[in-house]
This record gives C-alpha cells, structure tokens and sequence, in this order.
C-alpha cells in the first residue's frame, strides 16, 4: 500500500509527540528494586505503532483539541496496553518469546518479574486516571471509561473467553465476536472514546467514536489474524504461526483466510461510513482505516 505523504508525516508526529508524553514521564520516575524499573521500563519503550495514543491524539484534535489535553490518558492508556502484551506473552498464557522482534519480558527478566512488571503498569495507569479525574466531571468520565475497558467488563473477560475456547470444541461466531469486542475492541474504544468525554460531546457524538472504535477493533483484530498465517516474523516481530499450532478461536481458524479477507473488507467499509457521518474533518483517520486494512506487520 502506498501511503499518502501528508499522513505519513502526521502519523509519525503523532507517534514522536507520544514518545515525548513517555520520556518525560520516565525521566521524572525511578522504581525500586532496580529490576522492576528496568522491567516495566522495558516493554514500555519496545515501541511498536503506539495505535492508541496516536488514535486518541488524531481524535483530540479532530475535535479542535491539542495533544496536551489527553496526554496523561493516552500514557495511562499505552501502560494497560503494554501490561496486557507481557502477560499475554506469558507460558500461562500465549507463551511467545517475542514481542516487537524483542525478546518477551519474561524471557528477559524471568516469569515472576513479569508478572510484577505488568502489574505494576496497571496499577500505575489507574493512579495516572485518579490523578487525571482531579481536572473535572469530563475527565472522571474519561478515566471511567479507561477502566471499565480495560477491566472484567472488557479487556480481562475477552482474554479470559481466549483462553477457554483454545483447543476447545462448540465455539462459533458469537463466542468470537464476544473475545474480539473485550480483549481488542474496548481499549481502541478507550482511545477514539477519550476525548470525546474530556471535550463534553453531546451523547450521539460519543457514540459515534464508541462504534468507530469498535469496528475499528475488529478491521484490526481480523488483520492480525490474517497476519498470522500469511506474515512474517521479520515484519509482525512476533511468532507467526501458533493460531492454528494452539487451536486458538481466531477468525481465520474459524472461517478461513479467503472469508476474513472479506470480513476485514466489510469492517473498514463500516469504519468509513462511520467517519462519514461524525460532523469533522476525518481524512487522517479515514487513511489510517486503510493503513490497518493493508498493513503487513
């Protein structure tokens, strides 16, 4: 796919005005023993796309806000988002070795230091949200909104449900729906959902990024599904493959490459309508759609 210029060069300005958001933060904190410190500091600066800062940025200003607005939340937001990779890359869990090219923390630093790691991210992106709550009722909300995504209403049922159905017999569609909505949908809602609430959108328009950010979940999930059994390892930086090796309940083990495709074709038109109907400027985040659509890592 080849990528228009003008988004390029915001995606990337979104990304770096996040890096900034990160290294502020770590320059001004240091945990004790050594080892969790460098840990946690780990996996937060593997990097990767940082998708859901960059999405809760462009949609920050779409609505004629700055960055600085939802800064905090987004790292809050990106600091569940790591937890959740280190302890789904766990034996217990997917058990991958690799996450970004990078060894897995807990092939780094050993399994019980990467659970503390992952719970120490946790527990720090909720102090950042009570912090954040101080500012007012919009941001209550968008702490609110964070937490319950990311807890057994949202991200930990949907990863639970994974786990379950893996190597199990009797799952179909609505048992996938339900892991792909929790584990992934939920916390890119969080992202496109955020400034919304911290702005004080009216109710419609709120449930404009919540349907944005739900079907952008699932354009996203399908994909890496995809990515799966038809990527590589030297461009998704994980192990490709294990899917179909552990019986996990993707959609591709459950419908096959040829119909995912047009799954994920049928979502990014949904994110596109969607887009079309909110009443601001969406080209950053209509090419975005299509970057996700077509990316191959």
């Amino acid at each position: 796919m080849r990528l228009d210029t003008n988004f390029k060069q915001k995606l990337e300005s979104l990304r770096l005005a996040f890096e900034d958001v990160l290294s502020d933060y770590l320059d001004r904190t240091l945990f004790k023993p050594q080892i969790l410190n460098e840990s946690m500091r780990y996996s937060l600066q593997i990097g990767g796309k940082r998708l859901r800062p960059v999405l809760m940025f462009a949609c920050a200003q779409m609505l004629g806000g700055k960055v600085q607005d939802v800064a905090n939340l987004a790292l809050a937001l990106e600091m569940i988002h790591t937890y959740s990779l280190i302890h789904d890359d766990l034996p217990a869990m997917d058990n991958d070795d690799f996450r970004r090219g990078k060894p897995s923390n807990h092939r780094q630093f050993g399994e019980g230091q990467a659970i503390l790691a992952g719970d120490a991210l946790l527990n720090e992106a909720y102090l950042i949200c009570f912090e954040e709550c101080s500012k007012g009722k919009t941001y209550r909300n968008a702490a609110l909104a964070i937490c319950k995504n990311a807890g057994a209403s949202g991200m930990i049922a949907g990863q639970a449900a994974d786990l379950y159905w893996q190597g199990r017999e009797g799952a179909g569609a609505a048992e996938s729906e339900f892991i792909i909505l929790n584990k992934t949908a939920r916390m890119l809602m969080s992202a496109v959902s955020v400034p919304a609430y911290v702005y004080d959108a009216d109710e419609n328009i709120v449930a404009l990024f919540n349907e944005f950010g739900k079907n952008f979940g699932f354009l996203f999930q399908i994909t890496d599904d995809l990515l799966d059994v038809s990527g590589t390892f030297e461009k998704t930086g994980k192990t490709v493959g294990k899917d179909a090796k552990e019986q996990k309940l993707s959609t591709v083990n459950l419908y096959g490459a040829e119909k995912c495709r047009e799954l994920a074709d049928h979502y990014e038109g949904l994110c596109h309508k969607i887009l079309d109907e909110m009443p601001f400027e969406s080209a950053f985040l209509q090419e975005l759609v299509s970057y996700v659509r077509n990316r191959e890592g």
